[in-house]
């Protein structure tokens, strides 16, 4: 008997002994008064075993026949074998017409013995995670790439900042692809607007974390990696860095997304908008009145944003380390600063120094942290790009009397300067600065003594930490 028919024997047992009348009986088991006579009925006749439900053992008037069961069966295990249970329902229903349900070929192809065909993974469990109480405490980043403007312009992605404790979108900005100058213009967006925020909240994007498994030897000594360009300069302005787990831990972002990707594309359109830039400058009328719909007011009304500093242009840069030439200039990829003199016009040729490539272009070249060289943007649409890895640009240390270090932290003197120059130069030309493997003409091995007196030689020379005894 199931669960729901196990408490009924004692109510009826006690209904046909007089004990209860049949209006209680029927109130205790949601029935009428008239099933209650035809369960005393089965009861006096059948005892206990008679309650259970009539149905039971029966086969199901909706169940699949054995026909188009195993019909449906051999399909299965010959041409539909390697689909998955949707796809093996729609063929089975489309082209053989057999109509069954996607649970009823589950349950067939388990009978079988078929494996799935795709491994699902159990759900993993999440915690729900409550939102910063301050404004400008926690920001969450990410970038879409949707068909913003419809097929009526070229294709963009839409980078933007929402404050985590009030919903407020603090910023957005297209971009053709999600770059690092994309969110680099995010957050002078933000320092300018609002202020520099505790913490940004992102995914494990190569721009914001290390996604390589290389580790250099001076990351494996000090047992942490490097940051990436990003990371730089957020360590330089004081912001930290959540990297989420998946796409649900942000999904106050994710769900902006949803609702931009319907709004916002629909303004666009009533705009016939066409154009990256005609869609950049719309973006700010459009803020304010989002924002003026969908921000809800904070849990704390103390704001936890700090004040840009002044060189925050000079902190939104890729940072690299090279040495000053003996021509006294610097080389970033394609571009060469001039380094003018010291005081006392004493020379910084070999000395490391920092070289800074600022999101609008200039190029600051540091040394000992004050700038000695600058060079304007070389064109008005200039993209910052991170020109290598940034472990690569790791400052090198500078011993005294040396001049200036190597990749990996070497000192280097004057004669390995000299030697690389030469080497650099000779490769510029085409030369590979090789040495023959034939000896020159005055080279001693030319002149070596014949084969009869070298080989008296090796007999009475002793073998090296060999020792000679006077009894001998």
């Amino acid at each position: 008997m199931s669960r729901k028919e196990t408490p009924r024997a004692g109510l009826l047992k006690a209904a046909v002994a007089g004990q209860l009348r049949n209006a209680q009986v029927a109130q205790a088991l949601a029935v009428s008064e008239r099933h209650v006579q035809r369960l005393k009925q089965r009861y006096r006749a059948e005892g206990p075993a008679g309650l259970r439900h009539r149905s039971r053992g029966r086969p199901s008037g909706r169940g699949v026949g054995p026909d188009v069961r195993r019909r449906a069966a051999q399909l299965l295990q010959t041409m539909y074998r390697d689909l998955n249970d949707c796809h093996a329902t729609e063929k089975l229903c489309e082209v053989d017409g057999l109509a069954l349900s996607r649970a009823t070929v589950q349950r067939l192809r388990r009978t079988l013995g078929l494996p799935a065909k795709h491994r699902r993974r159990a759900r993993q469990y999440r915690a729900r995670r409550t939102p910063a109480a301050q404004r400008g405490a926690l920001v969450q980043v990410d970038a879409s790439p949707f068909a913003w403007l419809e097929g009526r312009g070229p294709a963009m992605t839409l980078h933007g900042a929402i404050d985590d404790a009030t919903g407020t979108v603090l910023a957005l900005h297209f971009r053709p692809t999600e770059d690092l100058h994309g969110y680099t213009t995010l957050l002078w967006q933000l320092a300018t607007t609002y202020g520099l925020p505790v913490a940004l909240y992102g995914d494990r994007l190569n721009v914001f974390v290390r996604n390589d498994r290389h580790w250099s030897i001076p990351e494996q000594l000090q047992g942490e990696r490097e940051p990436t360009h990003f990371g730089r300069m957020l360590r330089a302005l004081g912001i930290g860095f959540i990297a989420a787990g998946s796409p649900q831990a942000k999904g106050r972002i994710e769900r902006l997304w949803r609702t931009l990707q319907d709004r916002l594309t629909a303004e666009l359109r009533l705009r016939d908008i066409r154009t990256l830039e005609a869609a950049t400058a719309f973006l700010p009328a459009f803020l304010a009145d989002f924002n003026r719909r969908f921000t809800r007011p904070p849990a704390d009304t103390t704001a936890a944003w700090r004040p840009a500093p002044r060189e925050l242009r000079a902190e939104l840069s890729c940072r690299y380390h090279r040495i000053v030439g003996r021509d006294h200039t610097v080389r970033v990829g394609a571009r060469v600063v001039q380094v003018l003199p010291r005081g006392a016009g004493r020379s910084l040729a070999g000395c490391c120094v920092e070289v800074r490539e600022c999101l609008d272009g200039r190029l600051l070249v540091l040394h000992a942290g004050h700038p000695i060289a600058v060079q304007p943007s070389p064109d008005p649409a200039f993209v910052l790009k991170p020109r290598r890895a940034a472990n690569a640009g790791r400052a090198p240390r500078r011993r005294a009397g040396t001049s200036s270090a190597d990749e990996s932290g070497r000192s280097l003197t004057s004669a390995e300067h000299a030697r690389r120059a030469a080497r650099a130069a000779m490769a510029s030309s085409g030369k590979t600065g090789r040495r023959s493997s034939r000896p020159a003409p005055s080279h001693p091995w030319r002149h070596a003594a014949p084969l009869s007196r070298r080989a008296r030689q090796r007999t009475l020379t002793p073998a090296r930490g060999a020792t000679f005894s006077l009894s001998s």
